[in-house]
């Protein structure tokens, strides 16, 4: 699973996460880990395709995990949400990385 993840990881420009169950999340939270940890050679956009308010649950989890400040602002910056298809990949074209201090020297490890 990890070895198809990475690959498509290596292949993709940015992502869409659409409605889905646990291999969906799973591989949701595995690429945002790894934009938030810097691990992607190019910073990658990901959206959420919010089809019917799907994903709106987890969008304020998100939320309130900046609140808790468990989740820094500008990681939470790294997920693009539009219910609208369109709207969604035109987010994704117009994506700019949020500036922030990575959390790994990739020369030390």
């Amino acid at each position: 699973m990890h070895e198809r993840k990475k690959l498509m990881s290596d292949l993709a420009d940015g992502f869409v996460a659409m409605p889905g169950g646990m291999g969906t999340l799973e591989e949701l939270a595995e690429i945002l880990t790894w934009s938030q940890l810097g691990l992607h050679a190019k910073p990658k956009p990901l959206g959420l395709l919010d089809v019917e308010g799907y994903w709106s649950p987890l969008v304020s989890f998100f939320d309130h995990a900046v609140a808790e400040r468990f989740i820094r602002a500008e990681h939470r910056e790294l997920v693009l949400v539009d219910a609208d298809a369109e709207a969604l990949l035109e987010k994704l074209l117009a994506y700019r990385p949020p500036t922030v201090e990575k959390w790994i020297d990739r020369k030390t490890t």
